[in-house]
């Protein structure tokens, strides 16, 4: 019950956040993230929805993602969230991001750190 008032309040208050909130609402529901949960569970908690800021910036939550290969044909889903500014610019660079890493529908890891160290260590390729 408690999910669907916390929900339905997002919804509302979605239509006047500035970017500033979404970023600031991101970052603090990264800290409800642990390992191993499933992606369904990634996106109840982070949303999966485009918020349209009060100045008409449109995010997506996810702001975009990713299928990565790895060794033996292994697979990674990155899900990348819109928490941070750098510049203000206009646009959304992936500095401003903060990834969420998943193997197997898994939690598996976050942030930048995260992702570096297991691309090189399982020889992830990116683009």
């Amino acid at each position: 019950m408690k999910y669907f008032i916390y929900t339905g309040l997002i919804l509302i208050l979605t239509g006047c956040m500035s970017t500033e909130a979404i970023r600031t609402a991101n970052r603090e529901n990264i800290n409800r993230i642990s390992m191993g949960i499933s992606k369904t569970e990634v996106l109840n908690i982070m949303g999966s929805q485009t918020i349209t800021a009060g100045d008409g910036t449109k995010v997506n939550n996810p702001w975009r993602s990713e299928i990565l290969k790895g060794d033996n044909d292994e697979y990674y889903e990155v899900l990348f969230y819109y928490t941070d500014l750098k510049g203000a610019d206009g646009a959304i660079t992936d500095d401003e991001l903060t990834p969420i890493i998943l193997k197997d529908n898994k939690v598996i890891g976050w942030g930048w750190s995260f992702l570096n160290e297991n691309v090189k260590k399982y020889h992830i390729n990116t683009r």
